[in-house]
């Protein structure tokens, strides 16, 4: 996730993000192991910053459906044309919208709702990459809360520089899906 500013010296970092609403002074640490970072926005900060950070991209969830193939080789059973996912912050917001996953409920619960539905909207990253890992479509609507920089982060280190976000669920619906991610799994791995 977009947890690099929790990073201390001596870290292993593999597939973390920088959050862009953190302070660059928050970024406590000098000397980090990094494996692979979300995307180029990440590995540029981490240069800037004078650690080595290779040109490898990717949250790590995007291999859950390979580490959990007893999910990705479920049959499928869409019970809704999609859901809505939102940000921790953003759910607030949500409140009188149709199929709308409250992210607060318990792991499987999410994992099974975004894997039960043809579509997935959201405004939260983890929804969308969920999403993509299992070949769902999903496209991001733009967060009233969140920054564009972790997601931007995420699709340019997925290969999509001409990524859209909705405005809007309506808009979202409209659109569609995003092209699929595209990144070098064994790199990643």
């Amino acid at each position: 996730g977009s947890i690099l500013h929790l990073a201390r010296d001596g870290d292993i970092v593999w597939g973390a993000g920088r959050n862009g609403k953190i302070p660059d002074n928050s970024h406590c640490f000098s000397t980090l192991d990094v494996r692979a970072v979300r995307g180029p926005l990440t590995r540029e900060f981490l240069l800037r910053r004078g650690i080595n950070a290779p040109a490898i991209y990717g949250d790590p969830a995007l291999l859950l459906s390979d580490v959990m193939p007893e999910l990705a080789n479920k049959e499928k059973k869409y019970t809704r044309d999609y859901i809505f996912v939102p940000n921790y912050n953003d759910f607030y917001w949500t409140r009188g919208e149709e199929n709308v996953l409250d992210p607060r409920s318990s792991l499987v619960m999410c994992l099974n709702t975004i894997l039960n539905s043809k579509f997935v909207v959201a405004t939260s990253l983890h929804a969308v990459i969920v999403a993509e890992s299992f070949g769902i479509p999903a496209r991001l609507v733009r967060s009233r809360v969140e920054g564009e920089f972790k997601y931007r982060d995420y699709y340019l280190g997925s290969g999509r520089e001409n990524f859209v976000i909705a405005k809007d669920l309506r808009e979202a619906l409209d659109i569609g899906g995003e092209s699929p991610p595209v990144f070098d799994k064994i790199a990643l791995i």
